[in-house]
């Protein structure tokens, strides 16, 4: 299962595109409501989550999305709930992902420390301890990133690709027209 975190003022392409492209490359995608289970996007596009946070099933996870956004990717960092899930995921050996600003939690809780990772121009964090490489989509191990709203599509299909195989990555890219 992957669980997606929407909390108010998430970045609306960079939740709902990555969801879209891993629905269509078979993976089952949860969102989940962190701030609600109606959550206000940041452009004030309101999206009702699939679950909240009582509802997730930590045993299920296999992979956490944060999406960035502000203030999302603040609130994502101010959550209890949120950070409980990364330590499993970490613990577990689960995939951890984030793009755009939400790289900057995973940084703070050191989970980027001596890893390659990308996010927005602007929101490094612990620069001492992480190689930013400014590509679109990273990933070093179980640890993917990505670097804003128009690198979604390349951040989504490595995640895609990381959690089924290339070949159906290749499929949902070229079904969606993806250069």
């Amino acid at each position: 299962m992957v669980y997606l975190m929407l909390a108010d003022g998430f970045e609306v392409t960079e939740a709902l595109t990555t969801v879209d492209v891993l629905r269509r490359a078979g993976l089952e995608v949860l969102t989940v409501g962190v701030t609600g289970k109606c959550v206000n996007a940041s452009c004030n596009i309101k999206v009702e989550a699939d679950i909240t946070p009582d509802e997730l099933e930590i045993d299920r996870l296999d992979a956490v999305i944060l999406p960035g956004g502000m203030p999302g990717t603040t609130n994502l960092g101010a959550s209890d709930f949120v950070s409980g899930v990364l330590d499993f995921a970490l613990e577990n050996d689960k995939f951890i992902c984030a793009i755009c600003a939400a790289p900057s939690v995973l940084a703070k809780k050191g989970i980027l420390d001596g890893k390659n990772a990308t996010c927005f121009p602007g929101c490094e964090v612990c620069e001492d301890k992480v190689n930013y490489t400014g590509e679109f989509a990273v990933r070093d191990g179980k640890v993917i990133t990505g670097k804003g709203a128009g690198c979604t599509i390349n951040f989504a299909l490595l995640v895609a690709e990381s959690l089924t195989s290339s070949e159906v990555a290749e499929n949902v890219r070229k079904t969606m027209q993806c250069p």
